[in-house]
């Protein structure tokens, strides 16, 4: 394999704070994997797609390109002797139809050319997190992730196309969404147990539509602290890893990431009113009053989350909206639940400058913005459009209820 030995993806901010912990830069890594669904998987993720939930086809093809892929850097890292590789990050493209699942990383040596390490660590923070993750106590272990397809169906779920008729709460789709949210959560906890830590730390979470279906997916680092020795199983945290060394210095110890889910229909007479309401100008009474109640029951849930794990508070809360088209709302709540923990500190008295600044890109192709807008508007940042990710029921019986009033409109004109 051809080495390049002189390159790094580490900026000078992180080269910086991994001196403090007696690290040096090293070389930048790449694996990749390409996969397609085939005929009888893309049959079968149909077929799952009509029927709510987990579209499993699509989670196991997305989860074998991302762990070959993944392999095959660790394998480039190790070659290059490293005791870690920090910034593992994930990009797919899509090439006709074929995906390419890319994993980049960047090695770390140690300061005087000794591993002093059995095994190599990953972990998905760039060195600046990394070193805010060290200072506050916890050993890096090993990159995880956890992902799920999911659809909101049709077929599957007949009652609660019906029920989003009338406006409220739309269960059935409530509890699909927030079962297969949470099965991301697991899936990343149950990747942390296999290599033996007790937390999972700096979590990020990014959803986007992913051939016919939506994707959840989060990635972490699986990490060691001497405080949570004997715990029934890891603690989950989506806090940055700076604001992670700021609670941990005033006492606070992560508990877990908590999430509320919610999904709202403004009923089939209240999407018409809600219409012409529109066309009027002015406050649109039904859809405030609607999102509202959606808002306070997804927090409500997140509040029970947490204290089924007695915690003391939840921080960081982010909360999302999106439309699911046809009167449907879905409102996400997710953040961490912490709990002053006795021993919980870090090592230094205050955090390094170098680890919170951040880096400023030097290089802008403008030639390339359109597509750049185009990549991020698919990946639903963008725009109501991009972020609205399924059909909903009431958006067909207004459809016909429109066609009914103007073919009547028409009859009666004409005679």
């Amino acid at each position: 394999m051809k080495t390049h030995q002189k390159v790094s993806g580490l900026s000078g901010n992180e080269i910086y704070c991994l001196h403090q912990i007696g690290q040096t830069p090293g070389q930048l890594c790449i694996g990749n994997s390409v996969v397609a669904i085939g005929v009888g998987g893309g049959i079968g993720a149909g077929l799952s797609t009509l029927g709510g939930g987990e579209v499993t086809e699509i989670t196991k093809l997305v989860r074998e390109g991302r762990s070959n892929s993944f392999a095959r850097m660790m394998d480039e890292a190790r070659q290059y002797g490293g005791v870690g590789l920090t910034g593992v990050t994930f990009d797919l493209i899509n090439h006709g139809g074929n995906l390419e699942f890319i994993t980049t990383g960047s090695t770390v040596h140690r300061a005087g050319g000794d591993p002093q390490r059995s095994s190599m660590f990953s972990t998905s923070a760039d060195a600046q997190e990394l070193y805010c993750q060290i200072d506050s106590g916890f050993d890096p272990i090993h990159f995880v992730f956890g992902n799920v397809a999911y659809s909101i169906g049709v077929g599957g779920n007949i009652a609660g196309a019906f029920r989003a008729l009338k406006r409220g709460e739309v269960t059935q789709y409530s509890e699909i969404f927030d079962r297969t949210r949470h099965l991301a959560l697991q899936r990343i906890i149950d990747d942390a147990k296999r290599f033996g830590a007790n937390a999972v730390i700096g979590i990020k979470t990014s959803i986007a539509p992913l051939m016919g279906a939506q994707e959840m997916m989060m990635v972490g680092t699986a990490s060691h602290h001497p405080l949570l020795e004997g715990a029934r199983e890891p603690i989950t945290s989506d806090m940055t890893n700076e604001e992670l060394w700021n609670m941990m210095n005033i006492g606070y110890m992560p508990v877990r990431l908590v999430m509320g889910v919610s999904v709202y229909s403004l009923g089939l007479a209240g999407g018409i009113g809600a219409f012409f309401q529109s066309l009027g100008g002015g406050e649109v009474s039904g859809l405030t009053e609607i999102l509202y109640e959606a808002r306070e029951k997804a927090l409500e849930r997140i509040e029970k989350d947490a204290e089924k794990y007695g915690a003391d508070e939840v921080i960081g809360v982010k909360t999302k909206v999106y439309d699911l088209g046809g009167g449907l709302v879905e409102f996400m709540a997710i953040g961490t639940a912490v709990k002053r923990m006795p021993g919980a500190s870090t090592k230094s008295k205050s955090l390094l400058p170098q680890a919170i600044i951040q880096d400023r890109d030097t290089f802008v192709d403008a030639s390339d913005v359109a597509g750049a807008a185009v990549l991020d508007a698919g990946r639903g940042s963008m725009g109501v459009s991009a972020r609205r990710m399924q059909g909903g029921p009431i958006g067909i019986f207004i459809f016909f209820a429109v066609l009914i009033f103007t073919l009547l409109r028409i009859f009666f004109f004409n005679h």
